[in-house]
């Protein structure tokens, strides 16, 4: 078996009609490229192997109709949850696997790029894997050459698993990332479900970890060796996952932890720690455009072509969530990523917009918004496109017509944070109630959140933190810069205190290019005029 190499001339099409535009994901003997079809001018994700030596010539044709088999059986099973194969061909020796692409991003680039996981986050992507595993294994079909690579995650946390069908297509144990085949597979003996039970826990292991179970030697041979023979170096960072991984990673298949028991330890959890819960949700980003646009140029980079592909979401670490020891980065926060925890914000393009306006922030940064007083009935009539929302936590808030919830998350009953936003728009609005907020809103921005914002990419204050009134209330102002694949985005932050520890914090965030922008502006002011809490 050879390392496939990215090097394909991108003016070259594969099976005369596929045009590779840049790399996705790289593993061992797999690359994954962003390519169009030119006939139908529509976007595909295509997955390179090269195939062992093959004297009979009957391996890429068996590989080709064996992957398109499994892909509809399992399309039927897992609607959206599996990836839609649309043609397998082979040329020159490799073997190229075209499916409908992915709004999501590969499991191995979020790793790669924040290191580790919580074991809260790990156990969710696990249950969604587990989904998909239990319905092929009830039609007796495994996938054995499941890896970071063949899993896909969508921004609100659902996966989209690929590589079906690759197992048993030709002679060799394991034909991708040998680091997370079975024991059974190095031995090539004869495998079964269990192999893919290993494959999960040698998954959850490199979330959590930041690094999988049996390291990538020189040559899959010795990687494969070393899977078969070396011990398990025993995980740290797992928590009440530890004995889990370790269950699923028996060198034994017939020791291996069951499907109900895997699923039992995922499910408690994720549901018996709620605040883990909520400081462990998945790093959102915020997207420059809508997935559409993103694919209509071709010549843009990997990276820009990942930041396109889902909904628009941006971080939020506000003070009231500082208070509560929720705070990301804040040294009380239950993820255990470290650093690589800390939620970041992506936006357009790097270096620039899609429109070709420069992504660096208005010199001349608009004032910080007024004190508010309390609104009168005259002051609530909404500007044209927007609607009133009213949460079912109680508050309420004039939203775009096109905005909707985005992410909730909670701290049992103490904190909760909704994020509102739309497909396609890269600005983004959050909305966080705690129950256990300090006297002083200067001091908490300044005290709680800075120190873990300035840890951020970019990070720049703009201007003091203000003291202010809202509606009645002691109130205060931040605004900021933080960056993300070289893009700038800002964020103004305004927190007010109800009495009793009892605060609010609305957040706006946008694209540092556009901020000034009289729609954006606008937004923001009829966000801070319409806003309503419970008892308002």
């Amino acid at each position: 078996m050879t390392m496939v190499k990215a090097h394909v001339f991108t003016h070259e099409l594969v099976a005369g009609r596929y045009r590779l535009v840049d790399v996705v994901h790289q593993e061992t003997n797999r690359v994954s490229w962003y390519g169009k079809d030119v006939n139908a001018q529509r976007p595909y994700l295509l997955t390179q192997i090269a195939l062992p030596y093959d004297p009979d010539g009957e391996a890429a044709p068996r590989a080709a109709a064996r992957i398109i088999r499994m892909s509809e059986t399992l399309g039927l099973m897992c609607p959206g949850a599996v990836a839609t194969v649309v043609d397998a061909v082979e040329q020159d020796g490799t073997l190229w696997i075209v499916t409908e692409w992915i709004d999501g991003r590969p499991l191995g680039e979020l790793i790669a790029q924040q290191g580790t996981f919580n074991y809260v986050r790990a156990a969710r992507i696990g249950l969604g894997l587990l989904d998909v595993l239990e319905a092929a294994h009830r039609e007796g079909i495994t996938h054995c050459e499941l890896s970071p690579g063949q899993i896909y995650v969508r921004d609100r946390g659902s996966v989209v698993v690929t590589g079906f069908g690759l197992a048993g297509a030709t002679l060799a144990p394991r034909l991708t990332a040998p680091s997370f085949a079975s024991p059974e597979q190095a031995r090539d003996e004869r495998i079964g479900p269990a192999a893919d039970l290993w494959a999960l826990g040698a998954i959850l292991y490199t979330m959590l970890e930041g690094r999988p179970p049996f390291r990538d030697r020189d040559r899959p041979e010795a990687t494969l060796k070393g899977v078969d023979r070396l011990p398990l170096r025993s995980p740290v960072r797992a928590g009440p996952l530890t004995q889990t991984v370790q269950g699923l990673l028996r060198k034994n298949s017939r020791e291996r932890l069951t499907r109900q028991v895997v699923r039992e330890a995922l499910t408690r959890a994720v549901t018996e720690d709620p605040e883990a819960t909520m400081s462990a949700a998945p790093r959102p980003r915020l997207r420059g455009v809508s997935t559409a646009a993103w694919h209509s140029a071709p010549t843009w980079t990997r990276r820009t072509m990942a930041a396109g592909t889902a909904l628009a979401v941006v971080t939020v670490v506000v003070a009231t969530l500082a208070a509560t020891g929720l705070l990301p980065g804040s040294g009380t926060s239950t993820s255990g990523t470290g650093a690589a925890s800390r939620p970041s914000v992506s936006a357009a393009p790097p270096g620039g917009r899609p429109d070709g306006r420069s992504a660096t922030p208005s010199a001349s940064p608009t004032p910080t918004p007024t004190a508010s007083p309390t609104p009168s009935a005259s002051s609530t009539a909404l500007p044209e496109g927007f609607r009133r929302y009213r949460a079912p936590e109680g508050f309420s808030i004039a939203l775009p017509k096109d905005w909707g919830r985005v992410e909730t998350q909670r701290a049992g009953d103490k904190s909760y944070r909704v994020t509102f936003g739309a497909d396609g728009d890269p600005r983004a609005l959050a909305v966080t109630y705690s129950t256990v907020v300090g006297p002083d809103p200067v001091a908490v921005w300044r005290d709680d959140v800075q120190p873990a914002l300035a840890k951020e990419d970019g990070f720049r204050r703009i201007g003091t933190i203000r003291a202010t009134t809202y509606q009645g209330h002691k109130a205060a102002d931040m605004q900021w810069l933080t960056e993300a694949d070289g893009t700038k985005v800002r964020t103004f932050g305004r927190g007010f205190l109800l009495g009793d520890g009892r605060g609010f914090s609305l957040r706006w965030t946008t694209p540092a290019a556009d901020w000034n922008d009289s729609p954006n502006q606008q937004a923001l002011q009829t966000f801070l005029r319409t806003f309503r809490t419970p008892s308002g």
